[in-house]
């Protein structure tokens, strides 16, 4: 069965909502500024792509919030927006059989920070009731079941940085199957708290000015935080109720490098890009664009552009390539489902998204890499590549329909 894509929802650094979000990667806008949060001084990293003048009480009640971690609130936007384009409701047997999956790599990493602090530091010897259901990874998950009547297959991945890129290959995979009719998958992630980015700083990953992915002179990551939701449905079923479709969904590919916890293998990358095409039925040239992982350290940059040629032999030299985290940051579980969103304008606008924060060529990274504005180019099928420490690929295909 094929499977195309009817709604798409976000919330991140760049925009609150889908056209936001596509309007910043069209300007080449950054979304990565000075972190606000408590204790925030005490970091050595003090910059990230933070969604800022985001007020929990303006989109949720008081019971809701005690339920919702950030990561949460963050997905249930997402998805409201995502579902409201596709106009899908679900009752009956479409809500039996449509599903959820969802990727994070933390969780509710802000409720752990929250009562870490309440117990170690303030002394107090009790925690909110709610505060498990509150942080566990599956949480986000559970409330976009609940919201919308999803009663078939829902759970999260967590693959630390490809998790959303593995949720969303389960969730094609299902739907392509027959399994379920709909699923409505993505990721979220919000580590952007005091505990989560010190941890991130001990492994001397992060820059503290900026994220320049693919040059010569970058330093390091930058975190992020948000949501990036999609609704996946059988293109027979979308077709008979004339349904909008943003792209259609042709392949994917999972590999694991089974060799290092963190460095990357330009072996294992490359299997899961020449995965993808194969599954899709696709040859190298058919592809004009890639999103890259592109994290903006030397290991990643070097070892997905080794990867890419690799994969993709002459046809590298013709692709565009480029990392949206520069704009909006690395949103670690969350990252690939915001950055498909660079897929899909790519696929129906014409509009390749930059590499910003360009500044001086890396003869490890000789491709084009569509530096610091975005070009406007004709690309048929687009794919996506997320890279996770553990050594875990996923890559996804998409086609314009």
């Amino acid at each position: 069965m094929r499977v195309v894509i009817t709604g798409a929802g976000t919330i991140n650094s760049l925009g609150k909502s889908v056209a936001q979000t596509m309007e910043a990667m069209r300007e080449g806008r950054c979304g990565i500024g000075d972190l606000e949060f408590r204790d925030v001084e005490r970091l050595s990293t003090r910059i990230g792509g933070q969604v800022k003048e985001y007020n929990a009480e303006d989109h949720f009640n008081r019971q809701q919030i005690s339920l919702y971690d950030r990561f949460t609130q963050f997905t249930l936007l997402a998805a409201d927006e995502a579902i409201k384009q596709s106009g899908l409701t679900f009752a009956g047997e479409l809500a039996a059989k449509s599903g959820v999956v969802l990727g994070t790599a933390g969780g509710g990493v802000s409720t752990w920070d929250d009562n870490y602090r309440s117990v170690y530091e303030d002394g107090k010897n009790r925690v909110h009731p709610f505060v498990v259901p509150k942080l566990m990874n599956n949480a986000a998950a559970s409330h976009v079941s609940m919201a919308y009547n999803l009663k078939g297959p829902s759970f999260t991945v967590s693959t630390a940085c490809a998790s959303s890129n593995h949720a969303m290959s389960q969730a094609f995979q299902m739907v392509r199957t027959g399994m379920s009719p709909v699923m409505i998958t993505g990721g979220s992630e919000s580590m952007l708290c005091f505990g989560g980015v010190k941890a991130w700083e001990g492994l001397r990953v992060m820059s503290r000015d900026a994220c320049r992915p693919f040059s010569a002179n970058r330093n390091g990551m930058v975190q992020g935080e948000g949501a990036g939701l999609y609704v996946f449905e059988e293109y027979e079923h979308a077709r008979a109720r004339s349904a909008e479709i943003l792209a259609e969904v042709i392949g994917f590919a999972m590999t694991s490098d089974a060799s290092d916890i963190v460095m990357p293998s330009k072996q294992g990358a490359a299997r899961a890009i020449k995965g993808a095409l194969n599954d899709a039925g696709l040859n190298g040239p058919e592809v004009g664009y890639v999103n890259a992982h592109g994290t903006g350290t030397s290991a990643n940059d070097r070892t997905e552009c080794a990867a890419v040629a690799d994969a993709f032999g002459a046809h590298a030299d013709k692709l565009m390539l480029s990392s949206t985290k520069s704009m909006h940051g690395h949103l670690i579980g969350a990252t690939g489902a915001v950055e498909l969103l660079a897929c899909i304008m790519a696929l129906r606008d014409g509009i390749i998204a930059p590499t910003i924060g360009y500044e001086e060529p890396d003869p490890d990274c000789a491709l084009d890499v569509v530096p610091n504005e975005a070009r406007e180019a004709k690309v048929d099928v687009a794919i996506s590549n997320a890279f996770a420490f553990g050594g875990l690929n996923a890559v996804l295909a998409l086609k314009k329909i």
